[in-house]
């Protein structure tokens, strides 16, 4: 039995003929293949390979300078390799036999004989989840995310499939994706938007019967706008991705899907009109018939309208009528606890976009309006988040102080309950455990926990056994992750360097000149303000004393991108590169350009300790902490979001109280008073306590404690298990609420 489970998704034998087809026509843009090597299109087309070690280690051995050049991209590497590599890989028969390997295990996973959901959910064979989310974190080679919201999605994807879910994902394929952040010699971001050349992504165009491109229709105010679809195979669940970039559009719509929230609120509802609206008539031209409607935030809500209205036209009953039918199969995540985070749209702007749809759904203009009613802080408004939850038949937040927290803010949607039976349940955040764990660390866990141990990562007892890796081990392992860490940062630095990109200055800030022996604190994620990514500069002549200590040095490695809308965000970028830029620091602060998952994965398997310290309680929950965790890098966190529910005492450090404060300016010295507390009278000295073996005895254990209490209950395993038997299931029986 291969370690990795997969998903098998029922729908109409054309439709698979002409995915399939589509896909022999995808295959030949590249240079045809020898052969013995034939079933490198198949593996290259399915990003099932980027979470499998052997899969990998395919395309390491076909070609290693090209898989480091294209940044691990397999298609890419199918279009560039030379002819004469290939025949050289197809008679080395070591190399054909790997690959053989690799793809028995790869079609007996596809198979979907003995997942988790075939096997202890037999009964519900022929049921679909069809789960909306605006973007999805896949891999580099598919740059369609922009942070934590797109990963999960992309996690979430994975593990269905791996769990052997019947599971569809729908979303957009924006050609110039998030955008690329540069930052020239002054440090103020830059967005650099490039098109994605689609032949060389793991992405295929759905076809119709005829062999042409399907076509999607959609109103948009006055117009109907066409769009195009994008198959992705992940493991073995199915992902549909929309585009507008076509020729039958007029210019201005064909920009309407190209960058991932791009533009303005005007832009925001036509992007989710399509989203919601658009997604569910192509599934419906696909042939799916889901059981399950799951909304991954706002973004998508407008499709329970669409649901709505088939009923309307095929029954002729009130909206009413249709909404009873509708609720029971929708399911809905929030993850804003902060209110401007919610989108919403003026009544005359859903006037201009919706006028047209009121009475498709049996409804006026009132009874419309109130679906989505909401006061926002500039007025009253139409609140996707209100649609979502009074249209869905359970709602969720993504951890439990999150949910506690939602349930507060939306109790108006439900004025008749009190606060604790607002139905918003908390189902915490976890992340796709083979995606973010280190290699040497998986093997070291091969070797003393269990062979096996992936299939069993949400089985606690598992972890119990962690207490058997030697300390010599977990340390020399955690040293060489750290090591792996420096050198990306000096080889991109030296990459951007030789392209003229970097200037003396920029070379510092970058990270080229860290120690590698140094205590070295990673902070890498969104720079929204309420995540305060300076607050550690707050006492500048303090926070100087900790880090440029001659015995006991410190460095710290930021990274992250602003929205390009948000200036206080690229303010916040540009003091700390600044800082990185000043001599008075002595090269311990780093600021590592153009974050992406790549990088990510090296700053949360290779720094010493994470740090996160969000204004409580704005962080719904975070999922970096939980990637650094698994790899044996204690966090250093405010108690919010996940970490309220990770922190034991042991395995960590909690910055601040487990309280809320109201004046902003006093939780903020409070909480950076902890923080330099922390690192100056117990971080540090543990970190640097070696015994005559150069270990750190003490913070190894802290190390261990990390893993064993974090890894299993974090785990997107136990998160989309938790999904099917509290949502998904009960969705599919008809148990929720109908009113």
């Amino acid at each position: 039995m291969g370690i990795y489970t997969a998903i098998f998704i029922n729908i109409e034998i054309e439709i698979e003929i002409e995915i399939k087809k589509e896909g022999r026509n995808k295959n030949m843009s590249h240079q045809p293949l020898p052969e013995k090597l034939a079933r490198l299109s198949d593996l290259a087309n399915n990003l099932w390979w980027s979470w499998n070690p052997e899969a990998r280690q395919v395309w390491r051995r076909l070609d290693y300078p090209l898989w480091r050049t294209t940044t691990h991209n397999p298609m890419q590497m199918l279009h560039e390799i030379s002819p004469a590599q290939l025949e050289r890989k197809a008679a080395d028969a070591s190399f054909v036999r790997h690959l053989n390997k690799v793809m028995l295990q790869y079609d007996h996973e596809m198979g979907n004989t003995d997942s988790w959901f075939k096997t202890d959910h037999a009964e519900l064979d022929g049921k679909t989840i069809a789960y909306f989310s605006a973007e999805f974190g896949l891999h580099v080679s598919v740059p369609i995310y922009s942070g934590g919201l797109g990963i999960l999605s992309g996690d979430h994807i994975k593990e269905a499939g791996d769990l052997g879910l019947p599971f569809v994902g729908v979303g957009f394929m924006y050609p110039q994706g998030y955008f690329r952040q540069r930052l020239p010699s002054h440090g103020w971001q830059e967005a650099e938007y490039l098109q994605l050349d689609m032949d060389k992504a793991p992405v295929n165009k759905v076809l119709d019967k005829d062999g042409n491109e399907l076509r999607i229709a959609v109103t948009i105010h006055d117009t109907k706008v066409q769009m195009r679809v994008w198959h992705l195979k992940i493991g073995r669940a199915n992902l549909y991705l929309m585009d507008t970039d076509v020729p039958e559009n007029a210019p201005w719509h064909r920009e309407l899907t190209a960058r991932l929230y791009g533009g303005d609120n005007e832009n925001r509802i036509r992007q989710e009109i399509l989203l919601g609206i658009g997604g569910v008539r192509v599934l419906r031209k696909l042939g799916y018939q889901p059981d399950v409607w799951h909304m991954n935030e706002g973004h998508s809500a407008f499709l329970v309208l669409e649901l709505v209205r088939e009923i309307v036209a095929e029954t002729g009953c009130s909206f009413h009528e249709a909404a009873l039918q509708v609720r029971p199969q929708a399911v809905f995540t929030t993850h804003t606890p902060v209110p401007a985070g919610h989108d919403a749209f003026n009544f005359d702007m859903m006037d201009k976009y919706f006028g047209h749809y009121y009475s498709r759904l049996n409804l006026d203009r009132t009874g419309f309006m109130n679906l989505g009613r909401h006061q926002e802080n500039w007025g009253e408004a139409f609140n996707m988040t209100v649609l979502a939850l009074k249209m869905s038949g359970m709602a969720n937040g993504v951890s439990e102080l999150h949910a506690e927290v939602s349930r507060d803010m939306w109790q108006e949607v439900w004025p008749s309950k009190s606060v604790d039976e607002i139905p918003i349940m908390g189902i915490t955040n976890g992340i796709h455990v083979p995606t973010w764990i280190a290699l040497p660390m998986a093997d070291l866990f091969t070797k003393y926990l269990h062979p096996e141990w992936i299939t069993k990562q949400d089985d606690q007892a598992i972890w119990e056994r962690i207490s058997e890796i030697p300390d010599e081990e977990l340390w020399k392992i955690h040293v060489e992750l750290r090591r792996k860490l420096l050198d990306s940062l000096q080889e991109r630095t030296r990459v951007r360097w030789i392209q003229g990109h970097r200037d003396a200055t920029q070379v510092l800030t970058t990270g080229a000149f860290l120690d590698p022996n140094a205590l070295t604190i990673g902070f890498a994620r969104r720079f929204a303000t309420y995540k305060r990514a300076t607050l550690i500069f707050r006492d500048p002549e303090r926070l100087k004393r900790i880090l440029l200590d001659v015995e006991r040095p410190v460095q710290i490695i930021f990274a992250g991108k602003a929205h390009p809308a948000d200036d206080p965000g690229k303010h916040l970028i540009q003091t700390i590169y600044n800082i990185a830029k000043s001599h008075e620091w002595g090269g311990r602060i780093a600021f590592v350009e153009d974050y992406e998952m790549h990088m990510g994965r090296y700053l949360k398997q290779g720094s010493d300790i994470w740090l996160n310290n969000p204004r409580r309680p704005r962080e719904a929950s975070g999922t970096s902490g939980m990637k650094a965790a698994l790899n044996g890098v204690p966090n250093l966190s405010i108690l919010d979001g996940w970490w309220v529910e990770g922190y034991n005492g042991a395995n960590g450090w909690a910055i601040g109280e487990n309280m809320n404060y109201d004046d902003p300016n006093e939780q903020d010295a409070a909480d950076a008073e902890s923080l330099y507390r922390l690192l100056e009278e117990e971080i540090v000295p543990l970190y640097y306590d070696r015994d005559r073996d150069g270990v750190p005895r003490g913070w190894v254990e802290v190390m261990r404690e990390s893993i064993r209490s974090n890894a299993a209950v974090f785990s997107m395993r136990r998160m989309v298990k938790e999904y099917t038997e509290n949502l998904y299931i009960p969705a599919m029986n008809g148990e929720f609420r109908k009113s």
